[in-house]
């Protein structure tokens, strides 16, 4: 079975930053598509960012754009989200998502991904 599990959230004073880690184990992925999401108070999970498994595609929302960068180390087979600027409405708990049938794409619909995290809670106080 593939674990997913996310690591480095927390609270934060708005303008701050945190960096979110996931790490897989379990069965070996065959080079998956990666993504971040996330779940607002009072809304429905949201798409937050997303990276190919070479990384030379990624994709954000519009809403962390400029301030949130995604990464992976595949030798580690972990990603990474750099959460910088960080605003109140950031406010969620962050999960990711592995997809290991598209390698070379990037995947937004979060019904696309076969495997999830736990979740790790993010806290903004303005």
């Amino acid at each position: 079975q593939v674990q997913l599990v996310e690591s480095g959230g927390g609270l934060v004073q708005a303008g701050g930053s945190l960096r979110l880690s996931c790490a897989a184990s379990g069965r070996t992925f065959s080079r998956p598509a990666m993504g971040w999401f996330r779940h607002c108070p009072g809304k429905e999970r949201e798409f937050v960012a997303a990276i190919s498994w070479s990384g030379g595609s990624i994709a954000y929302a519009d809403s962390v754009k400029g301030r949130f960068t995604i990464s992976r180390d595949n030798a580690k087979n972990t990603v990474y989200l750099q959460m910088n600027s960080l605003k109140s409405e950031d406010t969620a708990v962050y999960y990711c998502a592995a997809d290991p049938s598209r390698s070379w794409t990037i995947v937004r619909d979060e019904s696309e991904y076969d495997y999830w995290g736990q979740g790790t809670q993010v806290t903004v106080s303005s």
